[in-house]
């Protein structure tokens, strides 16, 4: 969201005297910026006044205009402003001229009655990294439009494509199979995207202005307040509602350990400091440490507990770097959460690590931050950072070699990180599918799941992986959690799990009643009618929703998509097939991953 702001303002700045959902901005905008004494500079000057006729007469000026009058935010326009703008940027930025824009972009923020607070604090946060990206990258335009706002297929460009080398000497494939109904089973909470808002209140606007809402204010007659115990709006929970959740969880469950995905922090994004963001991450923490007592939490790291959010700098980048955010979760992880001091090294490196959970169970916790999008240091240079993606080449070798069962968990899906990575975790996954039973993420805040196929044979299923409902209610959804029966500890446990159950609060009723009322929302083998939960049994599961896409087993699980905050029938043919897709789908760019779904109907 940062990055199209700061674009969208720089764009106003450059053609505000076009028209723009019938609001104007002053002429004076625009000279102020380029009829300016300090471009002294012939060239330059001439370069920029060149630009500005460019924009002017140019067709694509002439399209953006006809879609900010006729659209309130279509794809379209990012890609038009991005390959308009950049060189302009680019200009600017070698000029040494962008000092300018933070005045600049005050006042648009004025003209167009944007939140003064919100505008300029994103600007603030962000606007020296992408200048710096600008300055530093070897990429094209079209390769950082590529990047940034998706406007090309990212596998269209060699830059963009990197490859790690995996291991030959592939085992045959060996299914997972039923384990003896007597044998022994594993309890796993996974918890995902906390986001617990220290300023909730009570009361307070729950419909606002800002992207963050239920913090300040009181509502209009009419218009929605904040509930005591949250709201399923744009706002996140309160302190105590994620207290309750976690002492319910700790005393009505049977928990062996817990997998926490990541996201502490709220949504506050562009008023962030790096105070702010250990103070959520250690108080937080702490909170669950205390609550499930003698229990270990395998952590990930979010997008969110970085300041700036998303900002992971690789280690090439010598103006800032992020050793403060990993210092201090090595310290919580490992001293708090119950982490083995030998995961310090990698955790300080680069916020991963290995360790056994059970004997012939390993974990790895990886950081796919630094494969999302949304990380514009990325934009210099996406090539497998820190060299993360060998690294778990190495330990998954490790694994085969020991005859060791692996949990992979992190926070974004590989569905939403670069084209690259995805594909080359494919590639990981499919080499050793015999050794992975397990994946788990979270970042979407809904119930999803995600299939990885054979690369030979697009219809054989290797794996599938768990995209963990939220805590927070951000946005419209009820708070929720998520357990796991899995095969236990015993010799030759294949540590897949056997069946999962999902709890939520329903806050309707938590709010009119003034009291905590979670409930099972539904067990997967039940609510499905699935036999097991192994990758085929999901591939079958998937079949049967698209044989029947507008049939009531969908719009059950777009129920459960949204942890019962609304039912199937505000999902339409396209909802449907759109989620049905994002199920089928592991990776970005897959062409033809759900060409199988019918198609869309009028």
């Amino acid at each position: 969201m940062s990055l199209k702001i700061i674009f969208i303002i720089i764009f106003v700045i450059f053609v505000g005297h076009r028209t723009i959902d019938a609001r104007v901005i002053l002429q004076d905008t625009v000279d102020e910026v380029i009829n300016d004494p300090i471009f002294n500079n012939d060239e330059m000057f001439a370069t920029l006044i060149s630009y500005r006729k460019r924009f002017e007469h140019s067709n694509s000026m002439k399209s953006l205009q006809w879609m900010f009058q006729q659209y309130n935010d279509p794809p379209e326009i990012y890609c038009k402003l991005c390959h308009i703008l950049l060189p302009v940027m680019r200009l600017l930025v070698y000029a040494n001229q962008t000092e300018r824009f933070e005045n600049v972009t005050l006042q648009i923020c004025k003209e167009f009655g944007l939140v003064l607070d919100v505008c300029s604090g994103a600007v603030h946060e962000y606007k020296d990294v992408v200048f710096q990206v600008i300055a530093l990258t070897d990429y094209s335009d079209k390769v950082l439009c590529s990047l940034a706002v998706n406007c090309d297929r990212q596998t269209d460009y060699p830059s963009l494509n990197w490859t790690v080398s995996i291991p030959d000497g592939k085992p045959s494939p060996q299914p997972p199979k039923p384990p003896s109904p007597s044998s022994p089973k594993l309890k796993l909470l996974q918890l995902a995207d906390i986001h617990v808002d220290f300023e909730y209140k009570p009361g307070s606007e729950a419909d606002c202005l800002e992207p963050l809402c239920c913090r300040k204010g009181r509502p209009l007659p009419g218009r929605p307040a904040a509930g005591f115990w949250g709201t399923s709006l744009h706002c996140d929970i309160p302190v105590w509602t994620a207290q309750a959740i976690f002492e319910y969880a700790a005393k009505t469950e049977e928990i062996d350990f817990i997998y926490y995905t990541g996201d502490t922090p709220p949504h506050n994004v562009w008023n962030q400091s790096r105070t702010d963001q250990l103070y959520s991450i250690h108080t937080i923490n702490n909170l669950v440490s205390r609550t499930f007592r003698n229990k270990t939490v395998y952590a990930a790291v979010g997008n969110h507990e970085a300041a700036p959010c998303n900002l992971f700098p690789t280690p090439i980048i010598k103006t800032d770097n992020i050793s403060w955010l990993y210092e201090a979760l090595a310290d919580s992880w490992i001293n708090t959460f119950g982490l083995p001091n030998d995961t310090r090294e990698t955790i300080l490196r680069g916020g991963f690590y290995t360790t056994l959970v059970r004997p012939g169970l390993r974990l790895i916790s990886l950081n796919t931050n630094y494969y999302a999008s949304d990380n514009y240091w990325l934009f210099i240079n996406a090539t497998d950072p820190l060299n993360q993606v060998e690294w778990l080449i190495q330990w998954l070798q490790y694994a085969e070699n020991h005859g060791e069962k692996v949990h992979i968990i992190a926070h974004h899906p590989p569905s939403s990180c670069f084209a690259a990575f995805g594909w080359n975790f494919n590639r990981v996954v499919n080499r050793f599918e015999n050794t992975i039973s397990g994946q788990f993420y979270g970042h979407t805040h809904n119930d999803e799941l995600s299939m990885f196929y054979d690369e030979n044979d697009s219809q054989r299923p290797v794996s599938m992986a768990y995209i963990a409902p939220s805590l927070t209610t951000e946005s419209f959804l009820n708070p929720g959690y998520r357990m796991y029966t899995m095969d236990g500890e015993y010799p030759a446990s294949s540590y897949w799990v056997l069946d999962h159950r999902t709890v939520i609060m329903n806050l309707t009723a938590t709010n009119f009643y003034n009291r905590t009322i979670l409930e099972n929302e539904y067990s997967a083998r039940d609510a499905y009618q699935m036999e097991n939960l192994f990758p085929a049994d999901w591939n079958n599961f998937i079949k049967r929703l698209e044989n029947d896409i507008d049939g009531p087993l969908m719009g059950t699980v777009y129920k459960h998509y949204t942890k019962s905050y609304a039912d199937g029938s505000k999902c339409s043919h396209a909802c449907r097939r759109s989620l049905i897709c994002s199920f089928k789908t592991s990776r970005d760019n897959q062409p033809h991953a759900c060409d199988s779904i019918p198609p869309f109907i009028a």
